[in-house]
Parts: structure tokens; C-alpha cells; sequence
């Protein structure tokens, strides 16, 4: 600093200064006056710094720079082949081997379809969560190892969990995570139901069919930014023990997005032990036997703030229809034209950016589950996207 500069300090009274020297009126005060002068000082409303001179009635003027915008990165996606690799093997894998021992294969191959288990070879026996956005792009996958008599993580001698992206080392790989089951957004008449864990996600859903089961994959990782795809939507969070008060802050903060509500069960029926071990739902839902009660008996949801909801009952079992020659007719059409690179708009709620991707993945649900309605809107979807390509081709 050179010391023939006087000591600067900002006048209390802005107002004595008429006007900036930028030429602007500072009857609002924007114009800080340094004490001892009235046309040198910061102007707030145009940026700019105006200091005395040294020997001179020239004032000099200190333009400020403006920061330089962050370069926003490109979000970086697992490769489709490898998605689909891990589609099989399910015979070796130890989580679907306790799906099955729990829920019997019928019920775990509706949940293998629904959210699109992995198997990885990371481990022997290990389990993929993909991680599947509102565009069936495959953000990345969780690859974990479980127990397949009780559904335990394996923690020792090493807690064995990993991630796609981090075991393919993908070059300069942009990850930006988006929930567990995200795809399943795309039905918009059910409540949203999120909770901490992949594995508790997937049974919760079998209790509770009524929601759409979300995993944030862990207590700190529900932010606002996460929140930001359930804008306008209904949901409800079911922290695990130790988790309420922060995550009711989450909820509080996320109140302009979504309507949001906390569900308080696990508090309200914990034991002390209970909530020192941390247990979340579906530690309390496996003590029900599914197989053998033949309707589950869950602990009662009560009402939480303004949602209420009354124990979920398995709808009655209705004769299965036969899709078959719905789904010729289907894969027929789709083989014989050239399927379109740029997005494609199915509704006023979906735009599908991976065609490809889509068409697979639908017909691999709908043939798994051919004729059960609860999968009735996978095949619906594709009967949508054939008349859309179909008035399309017409335009060309």
C-alpha cells in the first residue's frame, strides 16, 4: 500500500454525497463516501471503487473484475452393455437367494424387474443397486454383499461395499447420484416413500405396494438437491433410529418443493436398545412371515402431521391376462424401424432420452410379469411409444 495515501474509512452519512461520481443519483444511499470526501468512496450500484489521488484532482477509478463463472460439469453415466450384463446370475446371487428364502421367487422376480438388481462379480455372490434416473440413465451402482440365510452385510474382515464407477475406473467419471428407484417416478398416482437403505427400500415395498419405495443410500444424503425430481409430489420419509430430527429439518427445508411429511413409527415403538442399535423398517418387517401369514400385519402408519394412511392390504388375486400377442406385435414393430437418437416426448410427465434403453428394459419387465396388471402401464408405455414414432415417421 503506498503510504502517501491517506487512511480510508466509510462515512456513516452516505446522503452528503449527491452523487456518485459514475454520474448516479445517491438519494438511495448505494454511493459510500469515504470520511473527508464526498466524490471518492465504493459505489454499490455500479461496482466500482473511486479513491483520491495522490497528487492530482483526478480521481482514480478501480474497476472490479467479475469472478469468473464455475464450468458446469458434464454428468458422466455407466455404459448400457455392463447395465445389462449384470441382469443374470441371479442363481449365485446371495441377496436374491434371501429375497427368495423371505418372499418365494414369484414375489422376487417382480422385485428383481421393478428395480433392476444386479450381479456383480466384484465378489462372489455380490448384488448391484443401479442407480437409474427419471431418463432410465444409469447414473451408477451401489455393489454390495449380504448374508444369504439372515440378508446381513458381510462387514468383516472388510466392510464389502463398493461402487461401478470406482471398479470399471471410467476415466474423469462425473458422478452425480440420484435416488435408488428413481425410474419408478415415472407413475405419478402413487405417494413417494423414501427411506435410508437399498435393501429396506425393496422389502418395504412388499408391506407397502401403496408407495413408490425410494433409497437415498444414506442418512446424509438426502438433500434438497436430491429433492428437487420430486417437485409437487406427495412423500413421506421413514428416517432410520437416530435419524428423525434431521431428517424432519431436511423435510422443513424442502417444504416449497414437495409436500413432505416424517413418519415417527419407528420412534414411537423403539426400544432403548433398539434405537442405540440404529434398526430402520425393515428390520421391523422381517418379523413378519410373508410366506406363511399369507397377508402381512406390518406395524400400523398412523397419522403423521397432515398424512395418514391405513395398514396396505395385498389386493385380491385376479386371473392373469396373456400379453403375449400384445408383445409380438410390439417387438415386430420396434425391430423394423430405425429407432430415433434425439429424445422423444411420451407424455406431459416423461421424456424418454435413451430409446434404446427404454425399449429393452420394458420388454424385459413385461415379459417377466406378462399378464400381471400391477406391470399393465410397462406395456402401455411401449403402445405409447409406437403410435408416437408411428405419427412421427408419417411427418417425415
Amino acid at each position: 500500500m503506498n503510504d502517501n495515501l491517506p487512511q480510508l474509512k466509510f462515512s456513516n452519512k452516505r446522503t452528503i454525497a449527491e452523487t456518485c461520481p459514475c454520474g448516479k443519483d445517491n438519494k438511495d444511499g448505494k454511493f459510500a463516501p469515504y470520511i473527508g470526501f464526498v466524490n471518492c468512496g465504493y459505489c454499490h450500484s455500479c461496482g466500482e471503487t473511486f479513491l483520491p489521488p495522490i497528487e492530482s484532482n483526478q480521481i482514480t477509478t478501480i474497476k472490479r473484475t467479475p469472478p469468473t463463472p464455475p464450468i458446469e460439469k458434464i454428468i458422466s453415466f455407466i455404459p448400457v452393455d455392463l447395465f445389462k450384463a449384470s441382469l443374470r446370475n441371479y442363481d449365485k446371487n446371495h441377496f436374491i437367494k434371501f429375497l427368495i428364502e423371505r418372499f418365494g421367487t414369484v414375489k422376487t422376480n417382480e422385485l428383481i424387474s421393478t428395480y433392476f438388481l444386479g450381479t456383480s462379480k466384484h465378489w462372489s455372490g455380490a448384488n448391484v443397486f443401479w442407480q437409474i434416473d427419471q431418463s432410465n440413465k444409469i447414473r451408477t451402482g451401489k455393489i454390495m454383499l449380504y448374508n444369504a440365510t439372515d440378508g446381513k452385510r458381510i462387514k468383516k474382515p472388510y466392510d464389502c461395499v463398493n461402487w461401478v464407477h470406482k471398479v470399471i475406473k471410467q476415466p474423469e467419471f462425473e458422478l452425480k447420484q440420484c435416488f435408488f428407484g428413481e425410474h419408478l417416478l415415472i407413475d405419478r398416482t402413487k405417494t413417494v416413500a423414501i427411506i435410508e437403505s437399498e435393501k429396506s427400500a425393496i422389502i418395504s415395498s412388499v408391506y407397502f405396494p401403496k408407495f413408490i419405495w425410494l433409497s437415498v443410500g444414506g442418512k446424509t444424503n438426502l438433500t434438497i438437491d436430491r429433492i428437487k425430481v420430486l417437485q409437487g409430489r406427495k412423500v413421506v420419509l421413514f428416517p432410520d433410529l437416530n435419524c428423525f430430527d434431521h431428517w424432519q429439518n431436511i423435510a422443513k427445508e424442502c417444504s416449497k418443493i414437495a409436500s413432505i411429511s416424517v413418519s415417527d413409527l419407528l420412534e414411537r415403538i423403539a426400544t432403548e436398545a433398539e434405537k442405540k442399535e440404529g434398526l430402520d423398517l425393515a428390520d421391523y418387517l422381517l418379523n413378519f412371515d410373508y410366506k406363511k401369514s399369507g397377508e402381512p400385519k406390518p406395524p400400523k402408519i398412523e397419522k403423521v402431521n397432515d398424512f395418514s394412511s391405513e395398514p396396505i392390504k395385498h389386493p385380491k388375486k385376479e386371473q392373469n391376462e396373456d400379453w403375449s400377442n400384445d408383445i409380438t406385435e410390439l417387438e415386430n414393430y420396434f425391430s423394423k424401424i430405425t429407432l430415433p437418437i434425439e429424445p422423444v416426448k411420451l407424455n406431459q410427465c416423461s421424456v424418454i432420452t435413451n430409446i434404446s434403453l427404454f425399449i429393452e428394459s420394458h420388454f424385459a419387465t413385461v415379459k417377466r410379469n406378462n399378464g400381471n396388471r400391477t406391470y399393465l402401464p410397462y406395456l402401455q408405455r411401449l403402445q405409447e411409444l409406437k403410435q408416437i414414432l408411428t405419427i412421427n415417421n408419417k411427418k417425415i
